[in-house]
């Protein structure tokens, strides 16, 4: 008889509370995620990605999606009849233990947060960070993809990118090209400086303001140094770099301007 009212008034109520709290549970995580889906496409589908810059785009996704799925997990595990403060006493433990065993990990999102709020640089730029350069494909909640000239995919990680000096070489619509000459002692320099002029002068590219500079900058025991600086919209840098250093030389060469070798004088003293 006993047994019998353990069974009526316990074990079977008690089952079946669990199953529904189960079912429920269940039913949330599934509505759950796809309200989630939902959120995340319309984000990247909607106003939002349209008017938003894709750095912003980007992380504000990533974030979104992993803080409501923290959400949804709270809120299933609520539902399975733990109690809030039971949970908020996990998450408070789970959390100190996760921020002391990944510091690097809170570091990187931290300085994803710079990155995002400052904006030292944009999805599309050439930059150089942590000795590498490349375009910047994205920047995520942890790390920042960047693309080499040579079609290689580099993936730093953002305190990488906030502690080190970083280079925007996109940031501004113009970029100067400079080119040192060293040419030995006795050159001409006018003659060096109209020949370089011409070369300068021939390419379309290069722009008339500001003027481009042809001067000697240099001197030392075994050369002198002429410097050439050319101010070129950002897109005809290297095709510009290319030009000066193929033509100045060649027209040098054409013109008989030496240019000095490495040499070591050696004077032997004879002993009478």
């Amino acid at each position: 008889m006993d047994f019998e009212k353990f069974l009526n008034d316990t074990l079977i109520p008690g089952a079946v509370n669990i199953a529904w709290r189960l079912l429920l549970a269940g039913l949330l995580f599934i509505v759950g995620s796809l309200i989630i889906k939902f959120v995340v496409k319309r984000l990247n589908n909607g106003k939002f990605a349209q008017k938003t810059d894709k750095t912003v785009h980007h992380f504000t996704v990533s974030f979104v999606k992993i803080a409501m799925y923290v959400i949804l997990t709270v809120i299933v595990v609520a539902t399975l009849g733990v109690e809030m403060a039971s949970i908020i006493a996990v998450i408070g433990s789970i959390g100190l233990a996760i921020s002391l065993a990944v510091q690097g990990t809170l570091s990187n999102l931290a300085s994803g947060i710079m990155i995002l709020v400052f904006k030292p640089f944009h999805e599309g730029d050439y930059i150089e960070t942590s000795g590498e350069s490349g375009t910047v494909v994205e920047v995520g909640i942890f790390y920042t993809t960047i693309c080499t000239p040579d079609n290689k995919i580099v993936v730093v990680p953002n305190s990488g990118v906030t502690s080190n000096v970083l280079k925007n070489y996109s940031s501004k619509e113009t970029r100067r090209v400079d080119v040192s000459l060293t040419l030995a002692h006795g050159t001409d320099v006018e003659t060096v400086q109209n020949i370089v002029s011409d070369v300068v002068g021939s390419h379309a590219l290069i722009l008339k303001d500001p003027a481009p500079f042809v001067r000697l900058t240099g001197m030392s025991g075994e050369s002198i140094t002429v410097t050439v600086r050319a101010w070129v919209n950002n897109a005809d840098y290297w095709d510009v770099n290319f030009h000066l250093l193929e033509n100045i030389y060649s027209k040098l060469g054409e013109a008989g301007v030496s240019v000095p070798h490495a040499q070591v004088d050696v004077h032997v003293k004879e002993n009478k």
